[in-house]
């Protein structure tokens, strides 16, 4: 892939909806991305959703500034496990590791947003784990990453969920992986991408009920 500039300025904001995306090829013959962000070749700082066909597999490769991953549906594998739907992977900068599907999954991915002193491998299985209670009632959070001002967690909104008008230092990205997440600009059902800047402010809410994967404090460049 030549160099890509696309959404690639993160003091703008940004909102997807990946299902309206193509399936673009990837390096394997067998995985196919929906890309959302990318800054780079082949070799980019890049925000994807990945789906691997069954059987497909990747050569052992090196994360040069980490990776994130979200399981959203089957199991994707390497030579430390296997990882169902809901797991979530941190990969830290400098890792490696040979990536494979026996039966196919689709992923949240993003590529080369980790600090390079982030050093902590991180695997969760968000399905199985222990939430925590929020700011406010309807809200339960469960903490995925942090490290300086960068934060990554899912948060749970129960049906008729209202958050408090708030301004997101270094920024905000929301991924979401089950109902529909809104706020005053309008509604992003499932599979929505939202990127909002450094200082910008909203004020979220759920009259359906909704999961997100959020990741805070990261867009800080701008």
């Amino acid at each position: 892939m030549n160099d890509l500039r696309l959404n690639a300025d993160v003091a703008q904001r940004c909102i997807l909806d990946s299902h309206a995306l193509p399936w673009l090829p990837s390096p394997s013959p067998l995985v196919h991305r929906r890309l959302l962000a990318r800054d780079g070749g082949e070799v980019a700082r890049a925000t994807s959703v990945v789906r691997y066909d069954a059987g497909a597999r990747f050569d052992l490769h090196t994360h040069a500034l980490g990776e994130e991953i979200l399981v959203l549906e089957g199991t994707l594998s390497d030579e430390s496990g296997d990882y169902g739907p809901g797991t979530y992977i941190k990969n830290p900068p400098g890792s490696a590791h040979a990536p494979f599907s026996e039966s196919g999954c689709t992923l949240f991915v993003k590529l080369r947003h980790l600090d390079p002193q982030d050093l902590e491998r991180v695997v969760i299985p968000t399905r199985q784990a222990q939430w925590r209670q929020g700011m406010v009632p309807g809200l339960t959070v469960l903490p995925l990453s942090e490290f300086g001002t960068s934060h990554t967690a899912m948060v749970q909104w129960a049906p008729g969920t209202y958050f408090n008008p708030h301004r997101h230092y270094g920024g905000e990205e929301i991924f979401v992986v089950e109902g529909v997440f809104s706020d005053e600009h309008g509604d992003y059902p499932q599979g929505s991408w939202l990127r909002s800047p450094h200082l910008s402010q909203h004020q979220p809410f759920s009259v359906e009920g909704c999961q997100i994967l959020v990741k805070t404090g990261h867009l800080l460049d701008a």
